[in-house]
C-alpha cells in the first residue's frame, strides 16, 4: 500500500488538508501523521495537561479523516526523517522548512513538500501519479 504523511499543526489541521487525506484515503492510499507534538504518556509523566488537551484536537481530526490511530506518530520534537526515512513514504506535507529541507537532504525516496507552497496540492498528486 502507497504511504502518505502529513504534518499536524497548521497542514493537516487545515480543512482543505483534511478534505485531500479524506480523499487520497478513498483511493486507497495509507495516509499517516508525523508531528514534532509529544504524546499522551510524555505529558502524563510531565504533567503536561494542555499537551493531552491539544492532542485530543489531532485524534479528533485523524478520526474525522478516516486516520487510523495506530498510523500517528508523535516523534517527540525529533526531526521527522528519522520516522520516515527507509519506510517507503511517497510524500510528507509540513508546513515547516526545516523538516521540509531535512527530508531532501536524507537522501531518502520521501518526497518533501511544503505546505505553503500556492500549488501544494499540484505537487502532491505529481508524486502519487
Amino acid at each position: 500500500m502507497k504511504k502518505i504523511s502529513f504534518d499536524f499543526d497548521s497542514t493537516l489541521s487545515r480543512t482543505d488538508v483534511q478534505e485531500f487525506a479524506k480523499s487520497l484515503i478513498s483511493e486507497g492510499f495509507d495516509v499517516w501523521i508525523v508531528t514534532s507534538r509529544f504524546d499522551n504518556k510524555t505529558a502524563e509523566e510531565k504533567n503536561w495537561w494542555w499537551v493531552k488537551k491539544n492532542n485530543k484536537e489531532l485524534y479528533d481530526v485523524a478520526e474525522s479523516c478516516g486516520i487510523k490511530k495506530e498510523n500517528i506518530i508523535f516523534t517527540q520534537m525529533v526531526d521527522k526523517i528519522e520516522f520516515l526515512k527507509d519506510k517507503g513514504f511517497l510524500f510528507h506535507l509540513d508546513d515547516d522548512e526545516l523538516e521540509i529541507e531535512f527530508i531532501k537532504e536524507s537522501g531518502d525516496s520521501c518526497e518533501g513538500i511544503w505546505i505553503e507552497l500556492k500549488d501544494w496540492k499540484e505537487k502532491c498528486k505529481k508524486v502519487i501519479a
